[in-house]
């Protein structure tokens, strides 16, 4: 079965700001060592799907370099590619007006490599995902178009594309953020929400592409999708049949996060600390790649550190650190006291410091003795402060990732 990936990843991230003031949203980083990219793709290579394009638009660079460094060598498969793809710009001089444009933009490259099925996959959540088992569903019920969804409560439909399928899982209508939401069958606690990752028939997605854009529209979920269930098969995958090898008891099995605003994505990074996280970044049957980093082990000189991560090239000379992440080549000088923060690459804390609930994005300076996330009056005057109340400082300026403070 051959199968093509087109990888969304051209997201602004607008209401990520300002993680995403220098970079689109599936290059914001995430946890001790990954960017949000790394695991639709690290999901597609698991899962063996071979042929996979990036479409990037926004602040593409720094994507771009990350998955050229992080991800040529799968170039060494037989077969493999993961090719950054920026708007050709074929029909004209507009860059990708909508998810479904974005495709058809790019529909040559779909009918050179002729598969017989294509996954059109978000490049901006959190999550492991076995595709070839929706491969499999989408085959045993001869979809034309798969739409895989997770199990969403009922209080919270209004912040989920919503699906409302059958039994046997045939969508007979979509309904984008509604008050309330038919329940799943069989489970009457649950609606189904969208995942925004698709699977179709190549046939249906070129045709449907190109009805699409005749009509002047470029939205899979509002445009695309809607039409196709009126004469095609449309079904709903449930992320919570797929089993992934390697997983933990305790983690939350169908794990998927839309990291799309500065605290869902503070909550994701901390479903991956504690001694049982809900999502363990830790799976040698499942692993999440990222960039291979050559700099040294981080050095711990002094510090009282409890439930965080101190990645390498991080150098802590006298602390405490609570329920944190420090990225790699961090320094943390003496008498700093870090509590729910996550510090980005190439940061210094200076001596003195104190941060409660901040976010510091790479390449910072935090002067000697300041104090932030103690006073919400103040932090709002000098910072960026979230609804749920995380400061953010934003990355200073982009500087070579082979950099490093340390001495």
């Amino acid at each position: 079965m051959k199968v093509l990936a087109m990888v969304l990843a051209g997201g602004q991230g607008s209401r990520l700001a300002p993680l995403t003031a220098e970079r689109s949203k599936p290059a914001v980083p995430f946890a001790g060592r990954y960017r949000i990219v790394d695991f639709v793709l690290s999901n597609l290579v698991n899962s063996e799907i071979r042929g996979i394009y990036l479409l990037v638009q926004y602040k593409s660079q720094s994507l771009i370099e990350h998955v050229n460094k992080a991800w040529g060598h799968t170039l060494s498969f037989s077969g493999q590619f993961i090719t950054v793809v920026p708007p050709q710009m074929r029909e004209g001089p507009e860059w990708f007006q909508g998810t479904s444009d974005a495709v058809f933009q790019n529909i040559n490259l779909i009918k050179s490599h002729a598969p017989e099925m294509v996954a059109v996959f978000g490049a901006d959540h959190i999550y492991r995902m076995d595709v070839r088992q929706m491969i499999d569903f989408h085959r045993q019920n001869n979809a034309d178009v798969s739409v895989a969804a997770i199990p969403v409560p009922l209080p919270d439909v209004s912040a989920y594309g919503i699906i409302d399928a059958d039994g046997a899982g045939r969508i007979s209508a979509f309904l984008e953020k509604p008050d309330s939401a038919p329940p799943m069958v069989g489970d009457p606690d649950h609606a189904y929400g969208s995942m925004g990752n698709y699977l179709f028939k190549t046939e249906v997605l070129l045709s449907a592409l190109r009805e699409a854009h005749r009509r002047g529209e470029h939205d899979f979920a509002r445009h695309i999708l809607p039409h196709l269930l009126k004469n095609h098969r449309v079904f709903a995958y449930n992320l919570a049949d797929n089993r992934i090898a390697g997983v933990a008891a305790y983690e939350e099995q169908a794990y998927w996060r839309d990291v799309g605003t500065i605290d869902a994505y503070f909550a994701a990074n901390r479903d991956t600390l504690g001694e049982q996280p809900r999502f363990k970044l830790f799976n040698p049957q499942w692993v999440i790649n990222s960039s291979n980093y050559q700099g040294p082990s981080a050095r711990i000189l002094s510090a009282q550190i409890e439930n965080s991560m101190i990645s390498a090239g991080s150098l802590v000379r006298g602390a405490s650190i609570r329920n944190s992440i420090l990225r790699r080549e961090v320094i943390v000088e003496k008498d700093v006291e870090i509590d729910d923060c996550i510090i980005m690459d190439h940061t210094l804390i200076g001596r003195g410091s104190r941060l409660r609930h901040v976010i510091v994005d790479r390449y910072n300076n935090v002067a000697p003795n300041t104090s932030i996330g103690f006073d919400a009056v103040s932090d709002r005057q000098k910072y960026h402060v979230s609804a749920g109340g995380a400061v953010v400082l934003p990355m200073v300026a982009e500087v070579p990732d082979d950099t490093c403070y340390q001495e």
